[in-house]
Parts: structure tokens; C-alpha cells; sequence
């Protein structure tokens, strides 16, 4: 499905390879590999459901609804030109019914959202918090940059209320964060996965992927993770593999 081209103000943009097209505004936020790695690490199978937390335009939904075909994904985005333009993707990517994207805070969620109600949950949380950062002049960078009224544990709060049972959640965030995502997971959920992602042979890893299942009590493990670039700077072939060709990233 081609459709009309995208207005001066918004580009157009190839996810997986192309699998996924991606229309997202020229300035501000732009939409880099943190949401395709996030998409790759929720164990959906088809039938499933999964809640995007903070969609933006879409990114981690769309990848995720291209790898499993039979999962339907829900999306929820405060800012609401982010909200029209994330619906307008997913027919971009013939996926309407299957993905959909409702405005709405997290504090404040919209009625049709039921507690309990989604198999997985998967969030890219703004990284800095609010009273250590300076937010760029760009409102949509700051709002996908800086932590608003809703800091860290409000958005674990959230997707533990919104997961069933047994089900996961899956967060990626800064590595220095660790802590804080362990310390407010503490007690509601368990069988803990940290997957870091390493920025290149002997660097350190700047993000880690995070996932958890709501009330089990299996122990933390600490993964080997992921190389993203080789010494020449270059994606490694298993990174290649997952924001290329929409492999599965296996958190074991």
C-alpha cells in the first residue's frame, strides 16, 4: 500500500529492512534502534496481546506486529499528533486491525484500558529524570527524553497493572538505571532478565533491555547480551539479524 506521500513536515522512513515503513516528523524525536530492539525482545506469539506504553509513532508496535503476525497491539501516547500520526502508520502497514493507538496518560489512562488485560507490556520510557536534566528546547524531544509527572516507577507501576498475570513486561532503558527498575519490580515480579546491550567489543553497555513476569518469584539473571557494532563500527551479524531482518532477540 503506497498511499498519499508524506507531508513537508514528516519523512518517511524503513524499519527492518523495509518491512516496516515509518512516517515520523523531520524535527524533534526521531525514532533510532532502541524501539526495534524492544520489539524483539517481547516473547508475544500469535493471538496475544500486548499494550505499548508511550507509543510515539508507532515504531515498537509496528515491528513487533510485522515479526508476529497474529498478535494484536495496543498502543497509548499523551501527545496527540504523535497518536494520529502512529494510526496512520499502522494502515500504512495494512496492520490497522490489528494495531491500534488511543491517546492517553498513564496516570490518567483512558477507561477502555483494562487492568490485567494484556499478555505482555513493553515500554521505551524517557531515560533522564526530570530534576537531573536540562530538556531540549524541542517539546517532543523533551517529552521522549525527560521523565514528565510520570517518573520510572510510575511507569513500572502502570505496566504491571495493565500485564496478567504471569505475563511480561519489557522495558529498555539506560544501563545506570538498573537499580531503579530492579528496586520498584521488587516484590511484584520476578524471573528478572537483564540483557545489556553493548555498544562495541570492549564498551561498555550504555542501554539494557529488562524484562520480567508479574507475580512469579524465579531469581534475577544477568545475560550475556548483545554486541551491536563490530571494531569497524559496523552492526554485528546478530544485530544485523534482529533490526535488518526481524529476528527475535532470545533474552537466555
Amino acid at each position: 500500500m503506497s498511499g498519499p506521500a508524506p507531508a513537508p513536515d514528516y519523512s518517511e522512513d524503513r524499519l527492518l529492512g523495509g518491512r516496516v515503513r515509518l512516517r515520523q516528523p523531520v524535527a524533534g524525536y526521531r525514532v533510532a534502534i532502541d524501539p526495534v530492539l524492544l520489539a524483539a525482545a517481547v516473547p508475544a506469539v500469535g493471538g496475544e496481546t500486548v499494550l505499548d506504553v508511550g507509543c510515539g509513532v508507532g515504531a515498537a508496535a509496528l515491528c513487533l506486529a510485522a515479526r508476529v503476525p497474529g498478535c494484536r497491539i495496543a498502543g497509548i501516547e499523551a501527545q496527540r499528533d504523535l497518536v494520529r500520526l502512529a494510526s496512520d502508520n499502522a494502515t500504512l502497514n495494512e496492520v490497522a486491525g490489528r494495531v491500534t493507538v488511543m491517546a492517553g496518560d498513564l496516570l490518567r489512562p483512558p477507561p477502555r484500558l483494562e487492568p490485567g488485560g494484556f499478555s505482555h507490556v513493553m515500554a521505551n520510557p524517557p531515560f533522564l529524570e526530570r530534576d537531573r536534566a536540562t530538556p531540549p528546547p524541542d517539546p517532543g524531544k523533551a517529552a521522549a527524553q525527560v521523565e514528565g509527572e510520570a517518573d520510572l516507577a510510575a511507569w513500572l507501576r502502570f505496566a504491571l497493572t495493565m500485564v496478567r498475570s504471569k505475563g511480561t513486561v519489557t522495558f529498555i532503558h539506560r544501563a545506570d538505571r538498573i537499580e531503579h527498575l530492579l528496586a520498584r519490580l521488587a516484590g511484584r515480579a520476578g524471573e528478572i532478565l537483564i540483557f545489556p546491550l553493548w555498544s562495541g567489543p570492549e564498551k561498555e553497555a550504555k542501554r539494557v533491555i529488562l524484562r520480567a513476569r508479574k507475580d512469579v518469584a524465579t531469581p534475577t539473571r544477568l545475560l550475556p547480551g548483545l554486541v551491536l557494532h563490530d571494531a569497524g563500527g559496523r552492526y554485528t551479524p546478530a544485530a544485523d539479524a534482529i533490526l535488518r531482518q526481524g529476528a527475535a532477540l532470545a533474552l537466555e
